[in-house]
């Protein structure tokens, strides 16, 4: 008689952790909330057993940039709802959260939830409450002593800044804004995200201005001002990332441009940071979930190989998550685990009014910590057809 030794094994799936540099078909079993063993034929030694032939096996994903202040924004998602029951065990809110609202996200989001939440600063002390208004207006309301005092009272939840440069947000100051926030996040030893799309100057400007670290948010934007000249990538952008800043795809509700995308992927521009930008003004479509976003990107040219990483590993590493085991699937770690598989065609909208038709990913088995979630079907079902 075979002697039971695993609580579950995920067999004959695809497993891939860019990391421990697994690619086969394999089997994953767990046991008290971590990875066993990855190898094959475990099944027999299970106490459960989840038939993922067909299916991709991943670390569980890692989101770098969302909106989850719910009920306080007009933008912010519920976490486990929008993100953990999509496939999404860890995110970053960027930058919904300012210094003056920090205590009540943290207490009410960050500590409630589920899944395992971050976030990137306001630089302004008001956040990203509503969009219609924008956070910088009054130049004033970035009160650097107080977003420091948030990071250093706060490290385990603050792992960077956010300002959006676009010119309804800043309006002309966004130079000298932009310099303060740079002050700011090398102060706190923290890298800035930055928001563009029709920023008041053209992107080169704002790139100049940065450091190795910090992120550039929505690089696939069809605004004015993005990344591409003449449907080329404009070589400051390539300088940039040379240097070391990172690029974060966030495609939001009006930052995704398949015309962009395409023909940047066909260039070998890849997001560092491949994200979806989820809120509640688009998660019942056009971006849905991370895993959806992902797909849009996989039809547009990026292979699995490329996608993996950009949504496990890479973000993990970026959030100072994967030091507690996320972003990565190996023996003896924490069985966090994202179970996908392909769908059917379906119509898939860009953010500019553009559509594909393409496989979808979909999340059918989730592990968060080795602890089963329960999974919720993709919003778009009825649409998306």
């Amino acid at each position: 008689m075979t002697e039971i030794s695993f609580d579950l094994v995920l067999s004959g799936g695809t497993v891939f952790d860019p990391v421990a540099g697994t690619h086969a078909v394999t089997d994953v079993a767990v046991t008290d909330g971590r990875v066993a063993r990855i190898a094959p034929s475990l099944a027999s030694q299970a106490q459960e057993v989840v038939d993922c032939a067909g299916k991709w096996v991943l670390p569980g994903l890692v989101e770098a940039h969302t909106h989850v202040f719910e009920n306080v924004s007009k933008v912010g998602a519920p976490p486990d709802e929008a993100h953990l029951r999509r496939g999404v065990v860890a995110a970053a809110d960027a930058g919904t959260v300012g210094a003056s609202t920090f205590a009540a996200f943290n207490r009410f989001v960050v500590q409630p939830a589920e899944m395992r939440l971050v976030n990137f600063l306001n630089v302004s002390v008001l956040g990203l409450i509503d969009f219609r208004f924008g956070e910088l207006l009054n130049p004033d309301t970035l009160v650097a002593e107080d977003a420091l005092a948030v990071a250093r009272d706060n490290p385990d939840v603050v792992r960077g800044f956010k300002i959006r440069l676009s010119e309804d947000v800043v309006g002309s100051a966004w130079r000298s804004l932009l310099k303060s926030s740079l002050d700011l996040a090398a102060d706190a030893g923290l890298p800035l995200m930055v928001h563009i799309g029709e920023t008041e100057e053209p992107l080169p400007e704002v790139l100049g201005l940065l450091r190795a670290g910090d992120i550039v948010a929505h690089c696939y934007t069809g605004k004015p001002h993005g990344i591409l000249d003449d449907g080329k990538v404009i070589p400051e952008v390539l300088e940039a990332r040379a240097r070391g800043v990172l690029f974060d795809s966030a495609h939001g509700k009006s930052n995704l441009s398949f015309e962009v995308a395409r023909k940047a992927i066909a260039e070998g521009f890849l997001p560092d940071l491949l994200t979806s930008d989820t809120s509640a003004r688009n998660w019942r479509g056009p971006v849905f979930d991370l895993v959806t976003s992902a797909a849009k990107l996989r039809a547009l040219g990026m292979s699995m190989d490329d996608i993996v990483p950009r949504m496990t590993i890479a973000p993990a590493r970026r959030l100072g998550l994967d030091t507690e085991g996320y972003g990565t699937l190996v023996e003896g770690g924490p069985a966090h685990v994202t179970v996908l598989e392909d769908t059917e065609e379906t119509t898939l909208p860009d953010a500019s009014g553009n559509s594909i038709v393409a496989p979808r990913l979909e999340p059918v088995l989730v592990l968060h910590g080795g602890q089963r979630v329960e999974t919720t079907p993709w919003r778009g079902l009825d649409a998306g057809r």
